[in-house]
């Protein structure tokens, strides 16, 4: 009875550790102590956190609780599943991941430009509203803004089908990282890494409010895009502070919105 009970007890704690709900609030957690403890260490410019924590959070929580569930509801629908060839599916799986991330920051490079056009600029404006940039600031995203950029990844997931039961939520891990690491407030200079990778001073180039970098930088993984599609800005070669927002007034309902 007694090794039953220890059993379920310890069936009761795995499953309570490993829900989604609790898993991903661990994951919040960890990445606010991550993240901060960097941005104290090397703040790129001063930052009061206190001031604007609070309508950061909001917007965590009308994204976990309202974005996402909409968003993932609407990509099962547009563009839905679209399976690969059997040949491709059987491929190694290192390929297949590697295949996935570069198709899909492909397709998410275009969607971003995409959205600074005067068609889809307001899907997009909440989410280069603040003044300010750290790891939280990335978190605005509208349902049709958030819609559009899902898609080449839900398209791209293809690659992945006959891989382990955990990729798709290592991706959404990384995803999340990822948009942290580009809006985080540290100074950190890299030549090399930006060859290849976004870093934070890369991608604050493009969240400036000087009118001459609204369609720059806009790559969100890879920088090779710029390079390729002339959107590229040397981070050296800004020599002037940044600043960041839109200045635009705009009733706020509509911005959160997306219309």
């Amino acid at each position: 009875m007694a090794g039953r009970l220890e059993t379920f007890l310890g069936s009761a704690l795995y499953g309570f550790v490993l829900s989604p709900l609790v898993f991903f609030k661990l994951v919040f957690l960890g990445r606010a102590v991550f993240f901060t403890t960097l941005e104290f260490m090397r703040p790129a410019r001063t930052l009061s956190y206190l001031p604007v924590i609070a309508r950061d959070l909001l917007a965590y929580v009308t994204f976990r609780s309202l974005v996402l569930p909409m968003t993932m509801y609407l990509n099962g629908i547009l563009p839905g599943y679209h399976g690969v060839p059997a040949d491709i599916a059987h491929w190694p799986l290192g390929l297949r991941v590697l295949l996935y991330f570069v198709l899909a920051d492909f397709g998410h490079y275009w969607v971003h430009r995409l959205t600074h056009t005067r068609y889809f600029w307001r899907v997009h404006r909440w989410h280069h509203t603040p003044t300010y940039m750290y790891w939280l600031g990335g978190v605005r995203t509208t349902i049709p803004e958030y819609v559009m950029v899902n898609t080449p990844y839900v398209l791209a997931y293809s690659f992945l089908y006959l891989s382990p039961w955990w990729m798709g939520t290592a991706i959404a891990v990384s995803s999340i990282l990822q948009n942290d690491w580009m809006h985080m407030n540290v100074t950190w200079r890299s030549r090399r890494l930006e060859w290849i990778f976004v870093t934070p001073r890369y991608h604050h180039i493009h969240h400036s409010d000087d009118p001459q970098y609204y369609m720059t930088n806009m790559a969100s993984l890879l920088t090779v895009w710029d390079r390729l599609f002339g959107t590229y800005v040397d981070p050296d070669k800004v020599k002037t502070p940044l600043s960041f927002g839109t200045g635009e007034k705009v009733n706020p309902v509509r911005v959160v919105l997306g219309v």
